[in-house]
């Protein structure tokens, strides 16, 4: 599993519609395949820095089921007007706690 973690800065006065503009798009992420779940997060310090949290069975499913896909073009322009610059995107995957491997069960997006 892998998690992708996009910081995103927006215009100062454009929060509202940045937030509008995730509501409306959000399905164009969490319908593709390999997609289990997607959350959005505001920064406390900055509040026109957000955090979107997607997090992928792989890094091809997020590759070819979103990235190059027309779902990803739809996405980018419906925030658009909105960004201070463009979106940073890192990937990261679980490490094994104490020697142990990581639980596949686990949902990070649950509670």
């Amino acid at each position: 599993m892998i998690l992708e973690v996009t910081l995103i800065d927006i215009l100062p006065g454009r929060e509202d519609d940045f937030v509008a503009a995730y509501q409306l798009a959000r399905p164009l992420i969490a319908g593709a395949e390999g997609c289990r779940g997607l959350r959005l997060k505001r920064g406390t310090d900055m509040s026109t820095r957000f955090a979107l949290l997607v997090e992928w069975d792989s890094m091809e499913a997020q590759d070819h089921n979103f990235r190059r896909t027309e779902r990803n073009a739809q996405w980018r322009a419906s925030i658009a007007a909105t960004l201070a610059k463009p979106p940073l995107a890192e990937y990261f995957t679980d490490l094994p706690a104490n020697g142990s491997r990581p639980d596949p069960d686990h949902d990070f997006f649950a509670g």
